[in-house]
């Protein structure tokens, strides 16, 4: 098939999951003799954190951004004006790539990338031309729960739901969401995202690196690890994560918290690392680093800890797990994590808690480090069932399969 990507992140820059997501599935599907043709935008000025995508069946085009604000008063609601120069870059995105993709010859299928792409989604949809299949990762009202967030967010959501071919999700937890809010269960596939198990497995970073990376943050040899990895956002959970830390330190004097990523929540979560005293074993390090060394950081660590209370699927514990780590995730609300990690049995490769809860963080991790032998375990079995079912392989062919069919119901 010749499939069209339409995406908001691409190599080299990537910010979150979706980029991450785009980067591996184009490979992916394009392993499986497919041939990808990827708009993204160029994004002057962001952090290059991946090397570029040099698959010969991946044809990617770079569209410039331009300031259009100048015609906001005149064309926007309150809410879209207030966007500024973000939404100039949306729309001047989203209408080029609409115009490239209705040129482009001989497509079997366009796949949209969030409501980030949706503007796009829609005129193409609206075309009937080739199926457009919407990708939604998360939503509005989870992403700002309480009645926050954009109105006309959710517009773009529900509009590329109602119009798509098919839409395909990242977990069954949010295919339950998208149905609890009035959506076409019908249309609606669960494809959950993968990790490469040759980029992300263990030994790939060196005892050398890792020392180093100890000695970085004044960590002595032996003494366990916690490494957060994520946006620093309310919905991960990073606030009752320090508040775990006192009950984790009774425990576990000797233990430290690595924090990497950067966000909203960096401020309030230095003034209460420094409110219950526990700056010397709590690491904060608020910014975007490159892949190798994210997966130094996850070679150093004894235990993942991803407390997030919206989270619909969440590369990163993969990621933890393909490294043969053992994971303390957040299992509460719309959150992927309770898919992937097994949390008993004999195949048991981790802990569930309940990420809005600090006393349950803390019990987890302390149940966590209080066997680091089975606590390897854990990590070994993690590693094998990213073998057995979360490879890009596996989801690249799971999504060609929906895109096949929708191609042939529109014939």
């Amino acid at each position: 098939m010749r499939i069209a990507h339409h995406t908001w992140e691409f190599p080299p820059t990537i910010v979150g999951g979706l980029g991450t997501y785009s980067q591996c599935i184009t490979t992916a599907l394009a392993d499986l003799g497919h041939d990808v043709h990827v708009w993204s935008p160029e994004q002057v000025g962001w952090p290059k954190t991946v090397v570029p995508v040099p698959h010969p069946r991946v044809h990617v085009r770079r569209l410039p951004l331009f300031d259009i604000t100048g015609v906001f008063p005149h064309l926007l609601n309150d809410d879209l004006r207030n966007w500024g120069g973000y939404l100039s870059d949306l729309i001047t995105f989203n209408l080029q790539a609409t115009g490239e993709t209705r040129l482009a010859e001989g497509l079997d299928v366009i796949a949209v990338q969030d409501w980030l792409s949706a503007i796009a989604g829609l005129s193409l949809a609206k075309d009937r031309k080739v199926p457009v299949v919407f990708h939604i990762h998360s939503a509005e009202w989870g992403r700002q729960p309480d009645g926050g967030g954009s109105s006309s967010v959710r517009d773009f959501e529900a509009s590329m739901a109602h119009h798509a071919d098919a839409i395909v999700t990242v977990s069954h937890a949010m295919r339950g969401d998208l149905i609890v809010h009035g959506w076409d269960a019908g249309k609606i596939h669960t494809v959950w995202n993968g990790v490469d198990p040759q980029r992300y497995r263990p030994g790939i970073a060196t005892t050398a690196e890792t020392d180093a990376l100890r000695a970085r943050y004044g960590i002595p040899s032996g003494v366990p690890v916690i490494l957060y990895v994520g946006r620093l956002v309310p919905e991960k959970g990073v606030l009752p994560m320090i508040e775990a830390v006192p009950a984790v330190l009774a425990s576990n004097p000797d233990a430290h918290l690595v924090v990497l990523g950067a966000g909203q929540m960096e401020g309030p979560m230095r003034t209460r690392i420094a409110d219950l005293g526990v700056s010397r074993q709590v690491h904060m390090r608020a910014e975007l680093v490159s892949e190798h060394e994210r997966i130094v950081h996850f070679e150093m660590c004894d235990v993942g800890l991803f407390p997030s209370t919206y989270e619909p699927f969440g590369i990163v514990t993969l990621e933890a797990m393909a490294i043969g780590k053992a994971c303390v995730a957040g299992a509460r609300g719309v959150v992927g994590f309770r898919e992937q990690v097994v949390p008993s049995g004999d195949d048991q490769t981790g802990l569930h808690v309940d990420g809005g809860n600090s006393s349950d963080i803390a019990w987890g991790l302390n149940e966590a480090l209080s066997d680091r032998v089975r606590l390897r375990t854990w990590g070994a079995n993690g590693r094998a069932r990213v073998l057995a079912e979360f490879t890009w392989e596996i989801t690249a062919k799971k999504t060609a399969e929906i895109y096949r069919a929708v191609v042939t119901k529109s014939k």
